[in-house]
């Protein structure tokens, strides 16, 4: 290779970097929120002037040092008149098809992620998903301890065909908003089934929690000790042994033992502290929104008591890092669950449900939805996620 053809080659990913980007977030079909101020960042080469335009509005701003910029739009009255927000520069991105309406995260854990295709009459619902101006984006799992900046996915209008695996909680609460109000809806859906409340909060706040000190010391404990090639080690010699007596069950009729599962690394899941802020709340963090809807408390039932203040500072960090001031952030209280007794007794998925309630107490613009009649009793999974939306 020539030395000029090596100079081409290299200057290459600069010049691809150099390009003004905008965050997933912000694409075309999405929904701004009406009334308020809404953020618009992105990057660029560090230095370059960025112009955006929508709605008659004009904004401009220079990338930093670490090629970030941002502009803020002033507010907008809701408008379901699909329109072009433009981003300039060295490039020029268009985004299309922007709404102005109201826009909620759903968040929490399976019971927010539990999808439409899993809950009362799929079929009925997925069929009579005809809502253009509903709109949905779902953020990729990502557990991580190193703050992200971006994510992948895009906005899609609620068709019979996007709805069946977005969240059943989130579409049915949009549906309601929409059909109630008559203004554009945008749902962002980061929920993760199995997550603990721990794992969306910005870490170093959690750790000057004393009620949650306990499940940080476990936690170093693990990032201290724990061997993903050891882990991965014993699941093959696990699975030498299993497809032996699997071939020797079919060859004797007789029932095949259960396969084992591959180990999943703790260090990049659901429970460790930090990781869902990280991973698949900061992406989003700043993009303007009415509130948040949030589902989520099976897994902290063992640490019902630390939930009173572990959750109240979730909603606070959330809040904070946000910036827009005390939106408001709703829950639904856990559902009825377990056997029946024929006599009262200390549970700790009640003394959950009482700290989810006393921290209305100490959060203003709070507010519960609940659901104890609408429980399954043996399933953690109840499928009437209409019933849970619409209160």
């Amino acid at each position: 290779m020539s030395k000029r053809l090596l100079s081409l080659f290299l200057l290459v990913p600069f010049l691809v970097s150099a390009e003004i980007k905008v965050s997933s977030i912000f694409g075309s079909r999405m929904v701004l929120q009406r009334e308020q101020a809404n953020p618009v960042w992105g990057w660029a080469a560090p230095g370059e002037k960025v112009a955006v335009t929508f709605a008659g509005q004009k904004h401009t701003a220079t990338a930093g040092k670490d090629g970030a910029w941002r502009v803020k739009l002033q507010p907008l009255n809701a408008n379901a008149k699909g329109q072009t927000l433009t981003i300039s520069g060295s490039n020029k991105l268009e985004l299309t098809d922007v709404l102005v309406g109201e826009v909620w995260v759903c968040s929490g854990q399976s019971n927010m992620a539990w999808s439409v295709d899993r809950a009362y009459d799929p079929d009925l619902e997925s069929l009579t998903a005809k809502f253009p101006n509903i709109r949905l984006i779902s953020v990729p799992q990502v557990g991580t301890q190193d703050p992200q900046k971006d994510f992948k996915g895009e906005w899609v209008a609620a068709t019979p065909e996007t709805v069946k695996q977005f969240s059943a909680v989130g579409y049915f609460f949009g549906r309601t908003l929409h059909q109630a109000l008559d203004v554009p809806v945008g749902l962002i859906d980061n929920a993760w089934g199995g997550s603990a409340a721990e794992a969306w909060i910005r870490r170093d706040l959690l750790a000057k929690l004393p009620a949650a000190a306990p499940y940080m010391a476990q936690w170093k404990q693990t990032e201290a000790t724990y061997d993903s090639a050891k882990a991965a080690a014993t699941y093959e010699s696990r699975l030498k042994k299993w497809q032996t007596a699997a071939t020797a069950a079919r060859k004797a009729g007789k029932p095949v033992p259960r396969r084992p599962r591959a180990p999943r690394n703790p260090l990049t899941g659901q429970h460790r502290p930090g990781n869902l802020y990280n991973g698949v709340l900061k992406p989003i963090i700043g993009y303007g929104i009415r509130g948040a809807i949030w589902y989520q408390g099976e897994s902290n039932s063992g640490r019902a008591k630390a939930y009173r203040d572990v959750f109240p500072l979730m909603i606070q960090n959330w809040r904070d890092e946000w910036g827009q001031g005390d939106f408001p952030f709703y829950w639904v209280q856990l559902a009825d669950f377990r056997d029946e007794q024929p006599e009262p007794l200390d549970d700790n998925w009640a003394e959950l449900r009482e700290a989810q309630t006393m921290t209305m107490d100490r959060l203003k613009n709070t507010g519960e939805a609940v659901i104890i009649d609408v429980g399954e009793g043996r399933d953690i999974h109840p499928r009437d996620k209409q019933t849970v939306a619409k209160r």
